[in-house]
């Protein structure tokens, strides 16, 4: 049996096959994953699992290099941001629109579907190396 933190094997299987520079999404119940976009759907009921559970789950196997953010997390959830920015202290963080990184999801490996219910929780992780 897996011994490592990430237990649900479609992350873990999505965390394996990335490469330097692919990314992967996380976010709100909300967010709309364009259907060429695998989702990992995690939602149970509101709130459940959150956000910040499942960014610290994947942060367990996942090296990553930036992070994108919605410009709007500034003046809308800035309790998450600061909430991601504590987790990640040193990361170089880019915002963007709203609206790029929803058309953004189309190129990444996957997207997380959590249960969080607050705007603008979602993130884009672009990986690293290990080396």
């Amino acid at each position: 049996m897996k011994k490592t933190k990430v237990i649900n094997s479609d992350i873990s299987r999505v965390i394996a096959q990335m490469g330097h520079f692919d990314t992967l999404g996380i976010g709100d119940a909300g967010m709309p994953v364009p259907a060429s976009t695998e989702k990992i759907d995690l939602a149970v009921d509101n709130g459940i699992p959150g956000f910040m559970d499942v960014l610290n789950n994947v942060l367990e196997e996942l090296e990553v290099q930036r992070i994108y953010l919605a410009e709007e997390i500034k003046t809308e959830n800035p309790e998450m941001l600061e909430n991601i920015k504590k987790r990640l202290p040193d990361m170089p963080i880019t915002f963007i629109p709203h609206t790029e990184m929803k058309a953004a999801l189309k190129d990444t490996r996957a997207f997380i579907r959590t249960g969080e219910m607050t705007p603008y929780a979602n993130i884009l992780l672009e990986s690293g190396v290990v080396f």
